[in-house]
């Protein structure tokens, strides 16, 4: 593949991306194993919508991320294993070593009557077993859906029976800072509604009691007992599925995300390999669970199709202290850093102190990911962690996309703090306005569509064409429809406003809530916020916003008036929030994600319905936050 090594070079890939696409992606996928080489390399349609990359190809994800180093690079670590506890030793696995890891397990897989088409579900923790897991289904042709072992038994039990999986792969248990989870527990719960299973592979990784029933469990040592170290990787058409992710919408149940064999293969080992300007042997640490998207596309596929060093992080960043992410960059000499705003507004709450012990020498770029960051964070990020010297990547994407849309690509795009900055080769961003036409030229805001399809897009949402039409496709006709909400500056940069339901229309003035957030968290005192619409008598919508600060406030009202000044000096008078309540939290997702839907009940006073509360990360602040409603 050709890596992108300056801006000029930025410019003619993407013309020619854009001018001769098929020729472009034909070009990137020559890189990779391929069993049978593909007939067309892109027929589709964003009507129905039906895309297909490469078609009539036969390849391997497994074999593209293992077999074809073996000859360069068989000694070269290719993951790292931190422990959450920093006192445990943390493991590494070569190149050799994972291979044969993994062959061990798709033996073992096939051993149980596990083929190719058949549903897996991984619900493990950090562990390297959850990357072998993944790429031994990859290897033998079985579609994995890997659910973060945070998740509860019924949304366990409602992923597998949704995907109708055969088999479910879990441990004992797993600590996260200081707090057990008995993941068995939550799976034998869970397995007493999913009749489709028919066994369960354990491993044991804490040495923690569990029931194991007979007939149906196993575990992971038995499972892999006496299997060869070799197995002959499954040849896999290129539309065939490599995986189903689900991904919870604002309303209904979560949609199961299709991505196949070689499209999101392609996409991945490209945008990783520019993105972070990758280069060969550098060590890679995404912060990301191998149960999100993230995990999926940049800390194991991407990785590791790019023959790089992963770190897999077992624990969270403030244990035993909140400078454990630092400590791991400088034991494994990190060189590249990709983490979420969250985290990274989370650790500055604590200061600058920490770093006076910290190296961090080592780190060439910084990435971020989930969310756009907000400007006062990106600087915090770049004077502490980047020491000025590493380019941040604040890359744009989602679950459905695969991989990284917009982003700089470090070392090589300009930097505009809090921009996603420019699209990568091959994906055709247009900014529409609500009647379906393309805003031309810059300085301007609309909603985000992509005109174009690129090979990593997600092919269906799973058991429901349908409603992957209805989301993304018939919004706006021919063009897949993002969700978000975005502003192109005077210089063609990409600014993501938030989601198109978070952009409120206040007295005329369409507001992006994330421009709001954005300004908030310039006070001092300011940690992060979150603002949301509410009905106003004269305005038609408010701005209300929840605030959470460091320390003990005082005199709230001061605060709110200085926030309020902020905000008008930042965007204007029309953006100043109407209400602004002090909050101790606010009602997150395992993920990170914020649950708006719940805030915006709130802000519109109908606090009897909040809808399901169970899988956020602390139920307890949505009662917190309804008591100081204001």
């Amino acid at each position: 593949m050709q890596q992108i090594s300056s801006f000029e070079q930025y410019q003619q890939q993407y013309k020619h991306s854009v001018e001769k696409p098929e020729e472009f992606w034909a070009e990137v996928a020559g890189s990779f194993v391929w069993t049978k080489k593909w007939d067309t390399v892109l027929d589709w349609n964003f009507t129905e919508p039906k895309v297909k990359w490469f078609d009539g190809a036969q390849c391997n994800m497994s074999e593209n991320c293992l077999d074809r180093h073996l000859e360069t690079k068989a000694n070269q670590t290719a993951i790292i294993w931190e422990p959450n506890n920093p006192n445990e030793t943390f493991r590494s696995l070569t190149y050799k070593e994972l291979y044969e890891e993994v062959c061990r397990f798709a033996n073992a897989l096939k051993k149980i009557g596990i083929t190719r088409g058949d549903r897996v579900c991984i619900y493990l923790p950090m562990i390297p077993e959850a990357a072998i897991a993944m790429l031994a289904c990859a290897r033998v042709g079985a579609v994995h859906t890997v659910v973060f072992a945070g998740f509860s038994s019924s949304s366990l039990s409602d992923r597998i029976n949704d995907c109708d999986c055969k088999l479910l792969i879990t441990a004992d248990a797993v600590y996260r800072g200081e707090k057990k989870i008995d993941l068995k527990k939550i799976a034998d719960d869970a397995l007493l509604q999913t009749p489709g299973i028919k066994n369960c592979i354990v491993y044991n990784h804490r040495d923690s009691p569990v029931l194991m029933m007979e007939g149906r469990d196993i575990w992971w040592t038995d499972a892999v007992k006496d299997c060869s170290a070799e197995n002959v990787a499954e040849a896999m058409q290129a539309e065939d599925p490599l995986f189903i992710l689900y991904t919870s919408g604002s309303t209904g149940k979560p949609k199961g995300i299709l991505h196949t064999a070689a499209g999101y293969m392609v996409y991945v080992a490209y945008t990783f390999l520019n993105v972070f300007n990758y280069r060969d042997k550098e060590v890679f640490f995404c912060t990301a669970d191998v149960g999100w998207v993230t995990g999926h596309s940049y800390l194991v596929y991407g990785p590791l199709l790019n023959g790089a060093t992963t770190v897999m992080f077992e624990g969270i960043p403030n244990y035993p202290d909140h400078g454990r992410f630092w400590d791991v960059v400088d034991k494994h000499k990190v060189n590249i850093f990709y983490t979420a705003p969250t985290a990274i507004r989370s650790l500055e709450t604590y200061g600058e102190a920490v770093f006076k012990s910290k190296d961090l020498s080592s780190l060439r770029v910084l990435g971020t990911v989930g969310e756009p960051i907000n400007e006062e964070a990106w600087h915090w990020y770049h004077r502490n962690v980047g020491k000025e010297n590493c380019p941040i990547v604040d890359t744009w994407w989602q679950t459905e996309t695969g991989g990284v849309l917009i982003s700089p690509i470090a070392n090589v795009t300009p930097l505009k703090p809090a921009f996603a900055t420019l699209p990568l080769p091959g994906v055709q961003p247009v900014l529409l306005n609500e009647t379906g036409e393309e805003i031309h030229g810059n300085d301007v805001q609309g909603n985000l569509c992509i005109r174009f399809p690129w090979p990593g897009m997600a092919r269906t949402i799973y058991g429901d064409h349908n409603r992957f039409h209805q989301t993304y496709f018939s919004t706006y006709k021919n063009y897949y429809f993002t969700g978000d909400g975005c502003r192109r500056d005077e210089d063609g940069y990409y600014r993501i406003t938030g989601r198109v339901d978070d952009v409120i229309n206040v007295s005329g003035h369409r507001i992006g809530t994330g421009e709001v957030e954005d300004a908030i968290d310039e006070h001092s005192l300011v940690i992060e916020t979150a603002v949301v619409g509410y009905p106003h008598d004269i305005k038609g919508q408010g701005l209300y916003a929840f605030v959470i600060c460091t320390g003990t406030i005082t005199d709230e009202e001061s605060l709110r008036k200085e926030i309020g000044k902020i905000v008008a000096e930042k965007i204007g008078a029309f953006a100043r929030p109407d209400k602004i309540q002090i909050v101790a939290g606010l009602p997150k997702t395992r993920s990170g994600k914020i649950m708006r839907r719940i805030l915006r009940k709130i802000a519109e006073g109908d606090t009897s319905n909040l809808g399901d509360t169970t899988t956020l990360l602390d139920p307890a602040v949505v009662e917190q936050i309804k008591a100081g409603a204001l």
